[in-house]
């Protein structure tokens, strides 16, 4: 089968081994799959994300950057064929052959999990089948948009970011970046009737979007301070900060501008090492906090929100392409002008 490939630090197209389902695992062929900015880090940064990972004994995030790479973990898929070992349980949510899923980048080999997607044996998205664990399969509503469905898993990440936060108590937000991960949770705390939402970044094309989706206060980051605007706009006491930018020095700059008592949470990848003035955090009493991917039933509530339209992922799908097109569109994703969400399908786009 083709796949679109990581290797050496390139993307290339090529020909590699057919997958057969083992014991309990469920194949599959994809449908659409949405390149992510972990991806794009990750082609870019693969020992650092590596080692990163490894310092967390994150098994699901590591593997050898010598060898060959298929990304891909937002995903809408059909499945193919149910391995041996599989429970009539699997079959009577709709996981069956012929079926439309979107799911979890997992699959389970001999009891262990093994992440799809970073993994130098088991291929994500961008390729045009994949192995997965049933438990992780949601089968979609006939009524479903499969390609919007494949935006479930970074719909779930904005929504994890919002459910981890102390925005229920501070009714405000302050949103650093409108990358893919920004509008996600700008989307979120939208979706979760959060009274302000103040969103920056220095794109207009991203700024336009952010206010689409529900941002109340949209500031040029070139010109305007966000918590300025905050303020104008009648916020008042802590709020929480959500740092979508993930580059060195943001995480400093919101605890200096940061209300007292708020909070700062860090959704955006940072890939190299940074640092901080804990006089300011101390002094202001502030909260910072990390997070990372979503719960299982933040992944099923996001899938139940696109497909009831309460919250609307066509904006963030800018592009469409083939196989051949990956490479292109990584590329091209460096420009905030031009894409959001590039959806990636490997047998075709029709």
């Amino acid at each position: 089968m083709r796949a679109a490939v990581l290797r050496a630090g390139e993307i290339v197209v090529d020909d590699i081994g057919e997958l057969t389902p083992g014991t309990g695992q469920v194949l599959v062929e994809t449908v659409a799959c949405g390149i992510c900015g972990t991806d794009l880090h990750a082609r870019r940064h693969a020992d650092t994300f590596v080692a990163a990972s490894r310092a967390c004994a994150m098994a699901l995030f590591d593997w050898d950057t010598s060898r060959d790479i298929v990304m891909g973990h937002e995903f809408t898929a059909r499945v193919i064929e149910l391995g041996a070992g599989i429970d009539s349980s699997v079959a009577a949510a709709g996981v069956k052959p012929g079926q439309l899923v979107v799911g979890h980048p997992m699959v389970r080999v001999d009891g262990r999990a093994c992440g799809v997607g970073y993994s130098n044996d088991y291929p994500g998205g961008y390729a045009q089948r994949m192995l997965l664990d049933p438990a992780g399969l949601i089968a979609l509503p006939d009524s479903a948009d499969p390609v919007a469905a494949a935006l479930t898993e970074p719909m779930a990440v904005g929504m994890h970011a919002v459910n981890r936060s102390q925005v229920a108590q501070t009714r405000s937000a302050i949103v650093l970046g409108c990358g893919p991960v920004g509008l996600a949770t700008i989307a979120a705390l939208h979706h979760a009737g959060t009274p302000l939402v103040v969103a920056s970044d220095f794109s207009p094309a991203r700024r336009a979007l952010a206010a689409r989706l529900g941002a109340h206060v949209v500031v040029d980051s070139n010109a305007h301070e966000p918590v300025a605007a905050w303020r104008s706009a009648g916020g008042r006491g802590p709020t929480v900060i959500f740092d979508a930018v993930g580059v060195p020095g943001v995480i400093e700059g919101a605890m200096v501008a940061a209300p007292r008592h708020s909070q700062i949470l860090v959704v955006g990848l940072c890939m190299p090492k940074d640092q901080i003035w804990p006089a300011v955090g101390i002094n202001k009493e502030l909260t910072i906090s990390f997070v990372l991917g979503w719960t299982p039933d933040e992944f099923s509530t996001a899938l139940q929100a696109i497909v009831e339209g309460t919250v609307d992922v066509t904006p963030f799908i800018t592009g469409h392409v083939d196989l051949d097109g990956v490479a292109g569109a990584f590329d091209e994703l460096a420009d905030p002008e031009r894409h959001v969400k590039v959806v990636v399908h490997p047998n075709g786009w029709r």
